[in-house]
């Protein structure tokens, strides 16, 4: 599936899924003071940020190293997002009120694997091994779709408050259904490719 600069941003909004995060980064950051978690939530983008940047850049060699082809990675790729969606449609149900933790999250579970899963860096990895020439175009909307996630979910109190579970729950429902169709035309695509090549 050939991505313009919308459908990748689209995409990657759809993985890195700000709101379905919501009650995660509002359950880890009640220990850590109200003033503080605006500064906490930066800095767990950032590092998110970081770590997609790196793999952006060091995923073609990466790719060479484990020898694997494009296709293998779109087809595995189109595979994880459909498993995401399913999750996404079928979120199992979780307790009101989870174990609060005692100290500051740093890294683990905010930044990796909330934000930055195995999901997200696979995502990063397929856009540049299709079109590696367009690379500062993925890193532009790789920028645009974490800003998305740190005003979402700097926002996450208030939008838990006002809007309610229910809805944000609602809403990550609809983009799953759009995540599994974006999965299973990645997957048509993939089989298309590898019947093609499939000689050699």
């Amino acid at each position: 599936m050939e991505h313009s600069f919308a459908s990748a941003t689209i995409l990657l909004l759809l993985i890195t899924d700000p709101l379905g995060n919501i009650p995660i980064f509002v359950n880890s950051l009640k220990a850590v003071p109200a003033q503080r978690r605006s500064r906490v939530i930066l800095r767990e983008v950032l590092i998110a940020f970081a770590v997609l940047l790196a793999f952006m850049f060091a995923g073609q060699a990466f790719l060479r190293a484990m020898s694997l082809s494009d296709v293998s990675l779109q087809i595995g790729g189109a595979l994880v997002l459909f498993l995401i969606a399913l999750r996404m449609i079928f979120a199992p149900p979780t307790p009101p009120d989870g174990p609060v933790p005692s100290h500051e999250p740093l890294i683990v579970p905010l930044a990796i694997p909330a934000l930055a899963g195995p999901s997200a860096l696979a995502t990063v990895l397929l856009l540049v091994s299709q079109a590696p020439e367009r690379r500062l175009e993925w890193v532009a909307a790789l920028t645009v779709t974490m800003l998305v996630c740190a005003m979402v979910l700097l926002l996450a109190e208030k939008l838990q408050q006002r809007v309610g579970e229910r809805v944000i729950g609602a809403f990550e429902r609809l983009m799953g259904l759009i995540l599994v169709s974006i999965a299973v035309e990645m997957m048509l695509r993939g089989i298309k490719e590898l019947a093609r090549t499939w000689p050699d």
